[in-house]
């Protein structure tokens, strides 16, 4: 079956999906973007990820490009045309088309809003969970408005790729003063030798996950203690465990930084228990709402 997108309201086959050349997404990285897990035909936690969404929104003065409402219908629509049960549905908000200039268009122009889905073959979560990834370190080069999550990602694409270079899966990054703050695409986590779950603050210097928040109510819900400060790479290389949180790997463990294994380099007991048991706490909203 060949995938299906939506484009300023059709819905189109994925390989003639396109927009205007002088969209500001394009030109000017001008947008910002959500992505959901989706999981046995639900959509987790799409309520965290749209008021997110409208943050963002909110913060570059852009203007939803459809309702809510409509919003939410897209996502479960384009999921349900490509069939997707476990995998990841994708929205991207743009400025829209003008004429290049970098200031604000002077007359309002309609947002561009784009939504892909795809399937992910569960195989690969669980060798990922049974495995766990490495990552490697490198300094944080982005903007200071890392809480909006927007299009411009080349640092990370950098990140990425000097990850892949190493034959890691992810890159964790550090501030100016050798904390790490998060990965390319996941936030960071370690776990303390009394198994106490430590992250960064979300005020400053980090995306505020909504896989990272899930974590946090299930931490609460359990009585697992929760520190949000800073780290070093050195304290995370002592640690007793480490992993990530994303949409796109929930909690995921991370057995190696750099070249240094953590704990026995292997998944440890309480990552691997946020992972089981992840999906138990969080919003599924059904796929159809018929």
């Amino acid at each position: 079956m060949s995938r299906i997108a939506y484009v300023n309201g059709r819905y189109v086959p994925h390989g003639e999906a396109c927009v205007h050349v002088e969209d500001r997404g394009f030109q000017f990285a001008d947008g910002v973007y959500e992505v959901c897990e989706i999981w046995d035909g639900y959509i987790v936690d799409m309520t965290r990820h749209l008021d997110r969404l409208a943050r963002s929104l909110n913060e570059l003065q852009m203007d939803w490009p459809v309702e809510r409402r409509a919003m939410e219908s897209i996502l479960r629509e384009t999921a349900r045309r490509n069939r997707v049960k476990k995998g990841l549905v994708y929205l991207q908000v743009t400025r829209g088309v003008a004429r290049r200039d970098f200031a604000f268009p002077k007359t309002p122009i309609p947002a561009t809003l784009v939504v892909t889905a795809r399937s992910v073959p569960p195989g690969n979560a669980v060798k990922i969970g049974e495995e766990g990834i490495a990552v490697v370190t490198t300094p944080d080069i982005r903007w200071e408005r890392v809480d909006i999550k927007t299009v411009a990602l080349l640092p990370q694409v950098l990140a990425k790729q000097k990850a892949v270079r190493a034959g890691a899966k992810e890159a964790w990054m550090y501030d100016k003063d050798g904390f790490i703050t998060e990965g390319a695409s996941s936030n960071a986590w370690i776990v303390n030798q009394d198994g106490t779950l430590v992250t960064r603050p979300a005020e400053r210097g980090i995306l505020r996950g909504i896989t990272r928040a899930a974590i946090m109510d299930f931490a609460a819900a359990h009585d697992i203690k929760v520190e949000e400060r800073p780290f070093t790479i050195d304290e995370a290389k002592a640690a007793r465990e480490a992993f990530i949180t994303s949409a796109t790997m929930t909690a995921t463990p991370v057995v190696k930084i750099d070249e240094t294994p953590i704990g026995n380099g292997a998944p440890g007991s309480v990552v691997s228990e946020l992972r089981a048991r992840f999906h138990e706490g969080v919003e599924k909203l059904p796929l159809s709402v018929y």
